[in-house]
């Protein structure tokens, strides 16, 4: 990890940790950056999420990028996966996404994506990180001739709501679908995809104000979604973030339909038709111990990364595998998208829904969801923690106790000073002794703060 760009971007609070003059030197890089690389003017295309601090972000990107000689195509309000796919298909030399994703209001974030529709490789964030610290000298501004310009780009974002109309194979007609878009990105794209498929589409949560993205609202408040489905009657809903790059569901009955019962139900769907590559689908350690009995008993192998969904993105390329993503809806269909797709995950679970004539609750009867219980502890230090024999010793006996019926995970928190211990059981209670199991060592061997 960088000083400022995690797995997902340069994230922190606005004009505090994120400033606009952070904003304006990546833009000035940027633009110089690829500018040089390629010996001509670079081509870059922006999107913003509905924070009211997106809208200073993107100036501010935008008039380092143009002082640098860069062309900046404006999308406006968009998704972060509407970014990705014009960046790819329209010969962008790079595009930038203006989001904190599910975070509140009051936070942003600039996310770099390269020239493939991927996220930017850890070499450019480097370099960036070095002119953002001082660490290199200043880049020359544009003058004259060679000064950049700013362009309306709408155009690329509807292009984009087309090719999602074209993924789906037959028409919603006769289906009622709910769609909660966080008044966020995907307020104007997720109804007027549903609305030309031919669904009898009701919207919740599509009146951004700049301040109310994520606020009890969408995939990391399923709540509202659920009572929204029951209230209505609805055969289904989803439920997207603040930059729609994540999806989760709600079945007919109000159960939430999360990412990894969405891998269950399409991968099992896709090896039905011969579609899954490598037999494989690609998730994080912290999907739930139940998908996996799920996999074993349809047959189907998966592999496991480290959390975030870049890093389930990079097992899928190397390996060619089509269905990747995290519990918390990152889902990746690497046939159609190089990043999460809220939208387009919406797409390939109605596919499954009007193929198979089944109701969603039944598509994901066959996994049991283990409870599960994750504690954090703060630690002096993290190796010295996780290494100590005596915390391994506990770990080790929680697993043995657990067999073929739980799991325990322990692992370093990325940016914090923190232990997170994590079991899956047969019962809650079973969870949280055998986690307080852990912490209790932790303590007494003197590693928590």
């Amino acid at each position: 990890m960088g000083r400022y760009f995690g797995t997902d971007g340069f994230r922190g609070e606005a004009n505090v940790t994120l400033t606009v003059e952070h904003a304006f030197k990546v833009g000035r890089f940027l633009g110089w950056y690829y500018g040089k690389k390629q010996g001509k003017r670079a081509k870059v295309v922006i999107g913003k999420d509905t924070r009211r601090s997106s809208y200073m972000l993107e100036d501010a990107l935008s008039c380092g990028l143009t002082a640098s000689g860069a062309d900046v195509y404006l999308l406006h309000v968009t998704t972060t996966p509407s970014v990705a796919y014009v960046t790819r298909t329209e010969d962008f030399d790079c595009g930038v996404m203006i989001s904190a994703s599910h975070n509140p209001y009051y936070d942003n974030g600039i996310k770099l994506i390269n020239s493939k529709g991927e996220k930017m490789d850890e070499a450019t964030i480097a370099d960036v990180e070095a002119y953002l610290d001082g660490e290199v000298g200043e880049v020359p501004y544009a003058t004259r001739e060679e000064l950049g310009q700013t362009t309306d780009y709408s155009a690329g974002r509807n292009r984009y709501v087309g090719y999602l109309i074209s993924l789906a194979p037959r028409s919603y007609r006769g289906v009622r679908v709910g769609l909660d878009c966080a008044n966020g990105s995907s307020w104007m794209l997720a109804k007027n995809v549903f609305n030309a498929l031919g669904a009898k589409t009701y919207v919740i949560h599509d009146e951004p104000d700049g301040l109310n993205i994520n606020q009890d609202c969408g995939s990391t408040h399923i709540e509202a979604l659920r009572e929204f489905v029951l209230a209505k009657h609805l055969d289904i809903g989803f439920a997207f973030d603040g930059d729609a790059d994540r999806c989760i569901a709600v079945d007919e009955k109000g159960n939430v339909v999360d990412g990894d019962l969405i891998m269950y139900i399409c991968a099992c769907y896709m090896k039905d038709r011969g579609q899954l590559l490598g037999n494989t689908v690609v998730t994080t350690v912290m999907s739930n111990f139940g998908l996996y009995k799920a996999f074993d008993a349809a047959g189907i192998d998966y592999e496991k990364t480290a959390v975030g969904d870049k890093y389930v993105y990079e097992n899928m390329v190397k390996n060619h595998f089509r269905i990747g993503g995290e519990q918390s809806g990152h889902i990746i269909f690497s046939q159609y998208a190089t990043t999460g797709d809220g939208i387009l995950t919406a797409i390939k679970v109605m596919e499954v829904l009007m193929e198979k004539k089944m109701p969603l609750s039944e598509l994901a009867a066959p996994v049991r969801i283990y409870p599960q219980v994750l504690k954090n502890i703060k630690v002096r230090s993290k190796p010295e923690a996780q290494n100590d024999p005596d915390v391994q010793a506990a770990v080790a006996a929680v697993a043995e106790k657990l067999g073929d019926t739980g799991r325990i995970l322990v692992r370093e928190s990325g940016t914090e000073p923190v232990i997170r211990v994590m079991v899956e059981a047969d019962t809650e209670e079973l969870c949280n002794e055998y986690v307080d199991s852990v912490l209790e060592v932790i303590r007494s061997k003197g590693h928590a703060v």
